[in-house]
């Protein structure tokens, strides 16, 4: 490689100075180290770590998370489309490399470094990696302004997507939230909340440092539930939970979880970074109307207010969220495909698919339930 970076296994970092800085926990060495030992994503699993990075005088000081996957499960960003063309081209799409944190649909920095310099050296270490070991492209999930700027600048392709964001206007209570609404929307969510007290249902919210194995050990059926209702299994397996109880402090968890009674039945989990809440696990084991409302928006809206968190990304896609108070935002994925043909033939399809997406935020935009002098821009 023309640079100085190597391949780093995360074990390796155990007695090593993280100077890294992430904007959220999932780009954590800990996070990371989580996915990996508890083999929810490992080579087992599929996805065969390959991280590359820089360490200098016992310190690391540049890293990009990096897979080589044989298919596309769990990442949220779906190219199947550019897989088949390219097989019944006679050449291989898999495996392929990507830097993601899997499972996980949040944007973060993705290249990781003190400085520009660092950033572009992973770059170019990662692009001469595809050419050593003759693999056809590169995909980078969900990096946010910081990462997209760099991946711009080296003209890597930019797929564009869009998620729903809500925004906190410094309000003091819920319902100084509920006074941007229209009336006829407003009384609906009051309606919406009303009936799950009405239910008899309450909510504990579990914080960081008051979270143990027991909490985990009763949230897991819930989230396994989610899965088990579309048919599959569940991407994360219980060790991975109890991993990061190890590290709640660096990762940050927070489980909202609604008792009927005495008896729990259902619970939401976020994370919380530096300026936002991120929404990433839900789950029920009993039916009733409006508890995901509940307990996947509203619980995390109030915590939002309640601690002064600027945002609440509760997870990608959904449009039913923009009655609620979501916002629609353009969001994007990077990719660089290694032959000519390929990086052409996608760089139009993006071009195409960005009038689509372009399109759809005005549409919802016009969706929007807050009153005129609230209206997204």
């Amino acid at each position: 490689m023309k640079s100085k970076i190597q391949k780093i296994g995360l074990r390796e970092l155990d007695d090593v100075e993280n100077t890294l800085s992430q904007s959220n926990p999932f780009e954590s060495i800990e996070y990371l180290k989580a996915m990996e030992e508890s083999h929810s994503a490992s080579e087992q699993s599929g996805w065969i770590p390959e991280h590359l990075g820089k360490i200098e005088g016992g310190k690391l000081v540049s890293l990009l998370p990096l897979y080589k996957k044989f298919n596309s499960y769990g990442e949220f960003i779906f190219d199947h489309q550019w897989a088949n063309a390219l097989q019944q081209a006679g050449r291989n799409y898999y495996p392929k490399l990507l830097t993601a944190v899997p499972f996980t649909p949040c944007e973060g920095d993705r290249i990781l470094g003190r400085n520009e310099s660092d950033k572009m050296q992973l770059i170019d270490a990662c692009i001469d990696k595809l050419e050593i070991e003759k693999i056809e492209s590169w995909h980078i999930l969900f990096p946010n302004n910081t990462g997209k700027k760099i991946l711009r600048q080296k003209k890597l392709i930019e797929r564009f997507n869009y998620r729903f964001i809500w925004r906190n206007n410094n309000y003091s209570t819920f319902a100084d939230f509920l006074s941007i609404f229209t009336s006829r929307q407003r009384s609906t969510i009051r309606k919406e909340r009303q009936s799950i007290v009405n239910a008899g249902i309450t909510f504990k919210c579990k914080r960081t440092e008051e979270i143990s194995l027991e909490d985990w050990d009763l949230f897991y059926p819930f989230y396994q539930q989610t899965y088990h209702e579309r048919g599959q299994s569940p991407y994360l397996n219980k060790d991975f939970f109890y991993r990061i109880n190890i590290s709640n402090q660096i990762v940050k968890p927070i489980i909202f979880f609604a008792y009927q009674g005495d008896v729990a039945i259902a619970a939401s989990l976020c994370f919380e970074g530096n300026e936002t809440l991120y929404g990433r696990h839900w789950g029920a084991l009993t039916a009733v109307k409006n508890l995901h409302f509940e307990c996947c928006y509203y619980q995390g809206i109030d915590y939002c207010i309640k601690n002064n968190i600027k945002f609440f990304d509760p997870g990608v896609q959904g449009e039913h969220k923009i009655r609620r108070g979501f916002q629609p935002q353009v969001d994007s994925s990077f990719h660089f495909f290694l032959q000519d043909d390929l990086q052409g033939a996608v760089r139009n399809f993006c071009d195409s698919e960005k009038k689509q997406i372009e399109n759809y935020i005005e549409a919802c935009k016009s969706y929007t339930p807050f009153n005129k002098d609230y209206r997204i821009d």
